[in-house]
């Protein structure tokens, strides 16, 4: 019997330290809590479904900084591994920066609704 352990690389963007805590406190939350991980999914899951991804317990991530923000104060782990100093200023610099991004008129908007007015 064999085990095998993948981690795919996190955005680019991200803070790799901050990345590798949160990464190394979930893996010791599941070995703490003796979780098991699912069975594996051998479809291409960008042709199925919502309704067979989530048949296979597959769940979308969130799609806005936003909604990350908000799963990311409930996720008792995450907050751990970051610790209160580093959440708070973090929470507080995603706020502002998707307070940045959501006021500002997209190119797509432009072309899509200037044209209709």
């Amino acid at each position: 019997m064999s085990t095998r352990l993948e981690i795919r690389s996190v955005d680019p963007s991200a803070n790799p330290y901050l990345a590798m805590a949160v990464i190394l406190k979930a893996g010791l939350d599941g070995i703490k809590n003796k979780l098991t991980p699912p069975d594996p999914v051998d479809r291409n899951i960008y042709v199925m479904t919502k309704e067979e991804r989530l048949k296979e317990g597959i769940v979308d991530l969130p799609s806005t900084l936003e909604q990350a923000l908000e799963n990311l104060k409930s996720d008792e782990v995450i907050k751990d591994a970051l610790g209160p100093h580093i959440l708070e200023r973090f929470i507080e610099a995603k706020e502002i920066e998707w307070d940045m991004f959501r006021v500002q008129v997209h190119p797509w908007e432009l072309e899509q609704y200037l044209k209709q007015y």
